[in-house]
C-alpha cells in the first residue's frame, strides 16, 4: 500500500473555506498593484473574464505559489477574494473522469455532456452557448489561449460539434456564425488548406507532424474578408488595430509538451501576458462591455507529461495573465473575474524531499524535483500518480459582480449559472 499522502496547504484552505461557508476576504500581502478587494454580489457585470488553468487544481497552485511567491506569499490567482470547489465528473458513458470538452461545454452551456462533445448534449443536439449569449446581450466577446485557438476549451464557448478534433469546422464557425471579436493563440494549421503553409513553415525540425490541415479554404483569408486584423508575429500583434483582431502564433499549441529533457519547450512567440493586454486593450472600446475567455493550456499538456519544471514554468506565466487581469478589474470594477480549471491532470501532490515511497505494483509514482521556495532554503518535491485527467475537485477564486455565489461546492456547470445572472440579472 502507499503510504497515506497528507494535503497540500492550498487544499486545506479551499476545503476550509467551503466547510464553514465563510467568504474568504484576503487583505495581506496583496501585490501592490492589485487593487482593492471587492465582493459585489448585485447587479449586471459590464465585463466577464474566465480564465482556464487547463488541468489545474490544488496541488498546481500551491506549487505554483512555491516556487513564485514563497511561505508567506501569495499567487495573483489566490488573491481573489472568493473562493471555492467545483466538481468536474462529466456525463460520459464509459468514464466519469471529465476532458477538456466536456468540461467546457459544462461552463458555456449548464449542461453535462460526453467527453469529446463540443456544446452539444447527450443526444448530440447543439446547447446554446455563452458566446452567443454574450453576443445577444450586446457585449463584444473574445478568447485568448496559448492551445490551438480552436481547441476544446475555447471552443465550446463559441462553437458546436460532436467531435472536438474538427477544430477546421470549429474556426469557420468561428467566422460564419459565433463571430468572436478577438482571436488569439496557436492553431494556424486548422485555417490553411492542407500543403498551404501561413506564417509558420510545415513540418517544422522541432515537430514534423506539424502541417496545415483545414477543409474549409484559406479562413486567414476569409477572416480579413469579414474585417479581422490579422497578425502572425509579435510585431503584427503589437501593431494590429481593433475592433476585429485575429492572431495565430504557432502551427498548433504555443509550446512543445514533450518529456522532460527531450525537446520539451515552453517558450511562445507571444506570451500570454501580451495576448490577454492586447486583447482587453481591444475589447475596451467595446459600448455594451465585453465577454473574455483566457486559457492556459500547457499546465495541463505537460502535466500528462509529469514535466514538473514545464508546470511550474506554465503557472508562472498564468499568474502574471492573472496580474494584468487584476489591474484591468481594479480600474473597472464592474467586471468579474473568474479564475479556475477544467479539471486535475496527473495526480500530483506536493511532498518533503525526506519522504520515501514506498509505492508497489506496475504504477509508481513519478517524482519530480526538489524544486526550490522561493525566498527561502526549503524545497519541495512534486509527486506524480497518473499521466491521465483525475476526478479531484478544482478551486475557484473570483471578485467582482456575483463573485460571491462562488463560496461553497458546486457542480462545474455552477459556473454557467452565475455568468448568466451577472450577464442578465433577474429582476
Amino acid at each position: 500500500m502507499s503510504t497515506p499522502r497528507t494535503s497540500s496547504p492550498a487544499t486545506r484552505a479551499v476545503a476550509a473555506l467551503v466547510a464553514t461557508g465563510v467568504v474568504a476576504v484576503l487583505t495581506t500581502a496583496c501585490a501592490p498593484d492589485s487593487g482593492a478587494i471587492r465582493t459585489e454580489s448585485t447587479g449586471a457585470a459590464r465585463n466577464i473574464i474566465v480564465v482556464n488553468g487547463d488541468g489545474m487544481a490544488a496541488a498546481h497552485r500551491e506549487a505554483g505559489r512555491l516556487a513564485v511567491a514563497g511561505l508567506d506569499g501569495r499567487l495573483e490567482m489566490d488573491s481573489l477574494p472568493v473562493a471555492g470547489l467545483l466538481t468536474t465528473d462529466s456525463r460520459d458513458p464509459s468514464t466519469l473522469v471529465t476532458d477538456s470538452a466536456a468540461a467546457a461545454t459544462a461552463w458555456a452551456t449548464g449542461e453535462k455532456t460526453y467527453n469529446g462533445a463540443i456544446s452539444v448534449g447527450l443526444d448530440r443536439r447543439p446547447l446554446p452557448i455563452f458566446g452567443v449569449q454574450a453576443k445577444v446581450a450586446g457585449k463584444a466577446t473574445g478568447l485568448v489561449t496559448t492551445a490551438q485557438v480552436t481547441d476544446a476549451s475555447p471552443a465550446a464557448f463559441f462553437s458546436h460539434t460532436t467531435d472536438r478534433g474538427e477544430q477546421d469546422r470549429i474556426a469557420g464557425q468561428y467566422l460564419d456564425e459565433t463571430k468572436p471579436d478577438v482571436i488569439l493563440g496557436g492553431g494556424e494549421d486548422w485555417w490553411h488548406p492542407a500543403g498551404v503553409p501561413g506564417t509558420y513553415p510545415d513540418a517544422p525540425a522541432e515537430d514534423p507532424e506539424e502541417a496545415s490541415r483545414g477543409t474549409q479554404g484559406d479562413l486567414v483569408d476569409r477572416a480579413r474578408q469579414l474585417g479581422y486584423t490579422y497578425a502572425g508575429s509579435a510585431a503584427e500583434l503589437q501593431q494590429a488595430a481593433g475592433p476585429k483582431l485575429l492572431g495565430l502564433f504557432a502551427n498548433e499549441e504555443m509550446f512543445q509538451q514533450k518529456p522532460e529533457g527531450q525537446g520539451d519547450v515552453y517558450s511562445p512567440v507571444v506570451d500570454l501576458p501580451t495576448m490577454t493586454r492586447k486583447a482587453l486593450d481591444t475589447l475596451d472600446d467595446a459600448p455594451n462591455g465585453f465577454f473574455l475567455f483566457v486559457e492556459e493550456e500547457a499546465v495541463d499538456e505537460f502535466a500528462h507529461n509529469n514535466n514538473g519544471p514545464r508546470v511550474l514554468q506554465s503557472m508562472r506565466s498564468l499568474d502574471a495573465t492573472v496580474g494584468v487581469l487584476r489591474r484591468y478589474v481594479a480600474d473597472h470594477p464592474d467586471t468579474l473575474l473568474v479564475v479556475t480549471g477544467d479539471h486535475e491532470c496527473g495526480g500530483l501532490t506536493l511532498e518533503s524531499p525526506t519522504v520515501s515511497d514506498d509505492e508497489t505494483g506496475d504504477a509508481e509514482s513519478s517524482e519530480d524535483g526538489p524544486f526550490t521556495v522561493a525566498g527561502s532554503t526549503q524545497t519541495f518535491v512534486m509527486d506524480w500518480t497518473t499521466t491521465e485527467h483525475t476526478d479531484v475537485p478544482v478551486p475557484v477564486t473570483a471578485e467582482g459582480p456575483g463573485a460571491d455565489r462562488f463560496t461553497g461546492e458546486h457542480p462545474n456547470t455552477y459556473v454557467h449559472d452565475v455568468l448568466s445572472e451577472v450577464l442578465t440579472p433577474r429582476s
